[in-house]
């Protein structure tokens, strides 16, 4: 299964694009053993606030995507769970899997509508270029909790 992390906005050059790429790249070398590659990196620029965006981000998605929307009103999981579900929804059949991440103002109801999984990190509102890091970081995470790699000490 394909997985995304899909942005409102460009990330600039930096320590938290340093950590995207790196965590980008060690979730797509390690993701190929348990069927979980390519990881990828998708910036999609929208204009017309929420509901621009909204529109913009539903267009990039293929067909039948498994959608987890990173929203603030939304569940949290631990990473076993996240791990789990990647694993469910590959054994389902799923091709594509999208982690996606809205503008300042959130997203519109038609992207939460969509959802399979609206996600939140805690409770705590976070900065988006954050967000990608703690969503790949997490995305690499699940990958080494399903193939037995000791990256991941949780109990």
């Amino acid at each position: 299964m394909r997985l995304t992390v899909t942005a409102v906005g460009r990330l600039r050059r930096g320590p938290e694009r340093e950590l995207v790429d790196d965590y980008r790249a060690r979730a797509d070398a390690a993701g190929r053993a348990v069927g979980l590659f390519p990881v990828s990196v998708q910036e999609i620029d929208a204009k017309g606030g929420a509901e621009g965006e909204a529109q913009a981000l539903l267009a990039s998605l293929p067909p039948d995507t498994a959608l987890i929307a990173l929203d603030e009103r939304g569940t949290e999981m631990s990473s076993e769970a996240f791990s789990a579900l990647l694993a469910d929804w590959r054994d389902a059949g799923r091709r594509d899997c999208v982690l996606m991440i809205g503008g300042a103002d959130g997203f519109d109801r038609t992207v939460r509508d969509r959802a399979d999984r609206t996600l939140a990190f805690g409770k705590m509102t976070w900065p988006h270029m954050m967000v990608r890091v703690m969503a790949l970081e997490q995305i690499y995470r699940a990958i080494t909790i399903l193939s037995g790699h000791p990256y991941h000490r949780g109990g």
